[in-house]
């Protein structure tokens, strides 16, 4: 079967509602059989799924998915709000900027962008509606500020992404720092925009002293010092990435004792929903490992290096796939997206000598953005959820500054690769 075909029945697969998991080894295992017969195909399906199921590195997805949960269990995300409303609150729109800033430091500890999304919607939209910001902005912040969620580290999409490149993972988790750092700036002044924009008369406190300041930030301590101790870890080399996920399972555990949230029933639901998304990742992880089996012995990733050879300047074959990932956005959530698409992109973007670590943090916040553009944008759909009295119109309305942002830090990450690498080259 050629890749053609097999494209386009993945494609209808898909369409038709088959999960992307089944989909993706489903067409792997048919195609793979069309190229090399029935009995090495299955043996090299049953050699994918048992080679990898035994994977040691794997053990950081469940582990870090476990940091996640019990962070959440924690009620860390309330404190990290009320620590930043107390260093924005004198700044116009400064209730939307504490709602990013907060959305990226839970996002430090927690990795996952719609569990950020719908944390921060419960504690940060409540305070907003109070000081009569519309909904438009206030649900905008959650949304673009629970992005980060997949690009600061620990980011279960760089581990996916590590697996399937061969890259070191401890690598990708530094090189999403600055980045995340920037796109915490970057939303910071989409909320300025807008309110200048829209000229919204936004209620604004009194600037706190700096030892009440202080005083709030204390409460997220514990937060900051799990993610300094994590990542302080990788940079000096004390632990390696897959150790590491460990460490900061044991400490956001101890993290939610000493908030005196650990309890049975919370913490059973919290084991219960790390093993369900375990398991889940995984039938992904092995049904993509299975397509790229596929994609391999098809030879779509050599002709695509042939399409793209036609560009003389190696520039331009980023934009092209940069223009891809923009229309798969409005058809695929992210898991699915990287899933599909990294197996066929990076032996030509390594071949075009491109650092495959800058490419995996150019994957995410591309990524980024298709979790709040429509049709698919997965953020809003969860706020969407959560508040049932804001319609998408109105989410993704309030969303276009924050894509535009987006679009400005791709072409800096582009123009600019040390923005990314800088930490990873010191590591």
């Amino acid at each position: 079967m050629s890749w053609p075909i097999g494209s386009l029945l993945f494609l209808a697969l898909m369409f038709t509602g088959m999960p992307i998991a089944f989909a993706m080894t489903l067409v792997g295992v048919i195609g793979t059989m069309s190229i090399i017969g029935v009995q090495p195909a299955l043996s090299l399906v049953g050699q994918t799924f048992f080679d990898n199921g035994r994977e040691y590195s794997l053990s950081v997805l469940p582990l870090f998915l476990m940091m996640g949960n019990f962070v959440v269990q924690s009620g860390i995300a309330g404190d990290l709000y009320k620590a930043a409303h107390a260093w924005l609150r004198h700044r116009k729109g400064g209730l939307a900027m504490a709602t990013i800033v907060a959305c990226g430091g839970f996002s430090s500890v927690c990795g996952s962008s719609m569990a950020t999304a719908a944390t921060m919607a419960k504690i940060a939209l409540p305070s907003m509606r109070g000081y009569r910001y519309p909904d438009s902005l206030s649900t905008a912040s959650i949304a673009a500020g629970g992005t980060l969620g997949i690009l600061i580290p620990p980011s279960v999409i760089f581990v996916f992404y590590g697996i399937m490149t061969q890259q070191d993972i401890g690598k990708l988790f530094l090189a999403g720092i600055v980045p995340g750092i920037i796109g915490v700036l970057g939303y910071a002044l989409a909320v300025v925009i807008s309110v200048r924009y829209r000229k919204l008369d936004l209620p604004v406190e009194d600037k706190l002293p700096l030892v009440e300041r202080l005083k709030a930030t204390r409460g997220v301590s514990g937060a900051l010092l799990l993610f300094a101790f994590v990542m302080g870890g990788i940079y000096l080399g004390v632990f390696t990435a897959t150790e590491s996920a460990g460490m900061g399972a044991a400490g956001a555990l101890l993290l939610t004792f000493l908030k005196g949230r650990l309890n049975w029933t919370e913490t059973f639901r919290t084991l219960y929903e790390t093993a369900k998304n375990t398991a889940m990742m995984f039938f992904i992880l092995f049904g993509a490992l299975t397509f790229t089996n596929y994609v391999n012995l098809s030879g779509m990733t050599m002709d695509l290096q042939n399409a793209l050879a036609g560009f003389s300047n190696p520039m331009a074959i980023i934009f092209v796939i940069l223009a891809i990932y923009l229309v798969l956005g409005c058809l695929l959530e992210s898991l699915s997206m990287i899933t599909l698409t990294v197996p066929i992109f990076y032996p030509v973007v390594a071949a075009a000598g491109f650092d495959l670590i800058w490419f995996g943090v150019f994957v995410v916040v591309v990524t980024e953005i298709s979790y709040i553009t429509p049709p698919v944008g997965m953020n809003a759909f969860v706020l969407r959820s959560v508040v049932k009295d804001v319609s998408l119109k109105t989410i993704f309305s309030g969303l276009v500054p924050f894509v535009a942002i987006d679009f400005v830090r791709i072409l800096l990450l582009i123009a600019f690769p040390i923005v990314a690498l800088f930490l990873p080259s010191h590591m």
